[in-house]
């Protein structure tokens, strides 16, 4: 364009209307629900919830009808025994029970426990942080620490209450049409078999549902509330780390591109990650620094480009990626359409596997070589990322090239079998890093935000710790273990985005509190503070919640020894990040 020519109508580098098409800052979450039933695929909505719900329910409750059918028949046919044959039957029938058995049990489960974390547990938390939030509005500002705790306590038990009388009278209700006796005939009824074996699983969930909601309401009402930090330790005169800890960069693909949360309200492009890259080197130069932890959500979409943009990034800076560590956030992995919220992967979709492998790939680029995983056989923690990856590499670049169904399939359980990742510490009382996946299985736009930390991956993380007994940890994840103690305008904003099974993931690492600390992201706000003796840092983004212009900041913590292999917090450093000039 030249000087003199009148400029666009429309200026593209200023983003227009479809940057905020899916931007909880810009259009409130009733439009874009609203957007979400025009844009949707009803076909493909009934195939996913048919997939992930109706056929879980109905293996569920099909499987006492199977076991009892069985059960019948081999009563009988021993009752029946007259002689050689009969008895030949018999074994069979034995021989088919014993063999099927354990898979319908496996099956049971595995459906049982896919529901759990559909409905169940996000029920207890959405119900939960319900009466903490209506609580909260009624408190006065001035209301002590310690009183809003004991009512943040009192919640989970009454929301535990709550859920358990609700799990009972729907129990109730259902109770008639369902059946726990069946026969080989009743097998045979396909469409006699659907109402009780659905009614089945709807009782068995909800005798889960009132038992468990009363185990987990009064386990959080009984364990250490989460409360801001009252003071950092002193220096101690021993070794010291300094960590620079970032989260949530959302680098975006394009020049003037935007990202999803804050559309036009937010920075565009990727200037300020640039200009943060520069600030830890200048900072490196002068006073190192031990690790830059990025604690999930480098990218925005977790597209090619925006990998590409982070790895180029990294790659102008060789002296701050030998101490990088990055971790998958939940944009990194679960946003399945930038522009549309209503787009849908279905659970075996080759697309939600590619942008695994993106992801994994990235890691693997920054801290293959340092960070160790656990063999799938043996459970030990000997080899690096790279080495356990170097039998895949050519599977995960054809189905990066080519993507399909059967390639997909093939990685299936590669994402999951990497974490933990653990870089373990140089001395024996040294400090090391523990990365989590805290990313829940979601396969739709409008809940990528879930989290959850898996019953296994906690067996690893344990087993690996227990390798260096006297060493200091930093146990690094994205989502934040649970809500935190700080008032919130809307409820949409607490509601969705913490670990699912937060507060179990705080009871199992309890007893690693003294010599642990846990870094997260995720919230995109700066908050310090402990549950009981384990203290949490939560990372501010440096690029979301602000303008193109405003400034923003990052902290640079250090950690210290203390007595008794305990890990201490000094008072953290602020640095500061100006914001972009808008001339253009």
């Amino acid at each position: 364009m030249q000087q003199t020519g009148e400029p666009p109508l429309i200026d593209p580098r200023r983003g227009d209307v479809e940057d905020d098409v899916s931007s909880p800052k810009q259009r409130s979450l009733l439009a874009i629900a609203g957007s979400l039933l025009a844009e949707i695929s009803l076909p493909k909505l009934i195939f996913a919830w048919t997939f992930s719900i109706l056929l879980p329910a109905l293996l569920l409750g099909l499987a006492p009808l199977i076991a009892t059918a069985w059960l019948l028949k081999l009563s009988r046919t021993a009752t029946q025994i007259t002689g050689f044959g009969t008895a030949l039957v018999l074994l069979a029938v034995v021989g088919l029970g014993w063999i099927g058995w354990r898979p319908l049990l496996r099956l049971a489960e595995i459906n049982f426990w896919s529901l759990n974390a559909l409905a169940i547990q996000p029920g207890y938390a959405f119900c939960r942080e319900a009466l903490r939030f209506l609580t909260e509005r009624m408190l006065r500002k001035d209301t002590s620490p310690v009183t809003r705790a004991r009512l943040r306590a009192i919640s989970s038990a009454a929301a535990a209450i709550v859920l358990c009388i609700c799990a009972v009278l729907i129990a109730a209700v259902v109770w008639p049409a369902s059946r726990w006796v069946g026969t080989a005939a009743d097998l045979l009824d396909l469409r006699g078999l659907i109402l009780p074996t659905l009614a089945n699983a709807v009782v068995v969930v909800c005798a889960y549902l009132a038992v468990a909601s009363l185990v987990w309401g009064f386990a959080d009402a009984s364990m250490d509330q989460p409360i801001n930090l009252g003071t950092f330790d002193a220096a101690s005169g021993g070794p010291t780390w300094r960590i620079a800890h970032l989260s949530d960069i959302h680098l975006v693909g394009e020049q003037y591109g935007f990202r999803i949360e804050s559309g036009r309200r937010g920075p565009r492009g990727n200037d300020r990650f640039t200009r943060i890259m520069e600030r830890i080197e200048a900072i490196h130069s002068v006073r190192p620094l031990d690790l830059v932890l990025i604690s999930g959500d480098m990218t925005d979409a977790g597209r090619a480009t925006e990998w590409a943009e982070f790895l180029d990034a990294v790659e102008r800076h060789p002296a701050i990626a030998e101490r990088m560590l990055i971790l998958p956030g939940n944009h990194d992995l679960n946003i399945v359409d930038r522009l549309n919220p209503a787009r849908l992967d279905l659970p075996f979709s080759p697309e939600k596997r590619l942008r695994q492998m993106r992801a994994l790939s990235a890691i693997a680029a920054v801290q293959g070589r340092r960070v160790l995983v656990a063999d799938p056989g043996s459970g030990k923690f000997e080899r690096t990322l790279l080495e356990a990856l170097a039998p895949h590499r050519q599977w995960i670049a054809e189905f990066a090239d080519s993507g399909g169904l059967r390639r997909s399939v093939g990685l299936g359980r590669l994402w999951d079998d990497q974490f933990p990742m653990i870089l373990p510490p140089i001395q024996v009382d040294g400090l090391g890093v523990a990365i989590l996946n805290s990313n829940a299985e979601t396969h739709f736009s409008f809940t990528n935000a879930l989290g959850m930390v898996s019953v296994e991956q906690t067996r690893r993380l344990a087993a690996a710790l227990d390798r260096f007994p006297h060493a200091r940890w930093i146990i690094a994840l994205h989502h934040h273990l649970m809500e935190y103690p700080m008032s919130v305008a809307a409820f949409s904003e607490r509601i969705g985005t913490a670990l699912i099974n937060g507060s179990w993931f705080v009871r199992k690492i309890k007893s690693l509190a003294p010599r642990a600390i846990v870094m997260h992201g995720h919230r995109h706000i700066d908050w310090l503070g402990a549950c009981g003796k384990l203290r949490i840092i939560s990372a501010p983004s440096p690029v979301m919640g602000v303008t193109n212009e405003a400034p923003t900041y990052f902290h640079i913590h250090t950690l210290t020894t203390g007595p008794g292999d305990q890990v201490c917090l000094l008072p953290p450093e602020r640095v500061d990040i100006a914001g972009a000039n808008t001339a253009a």
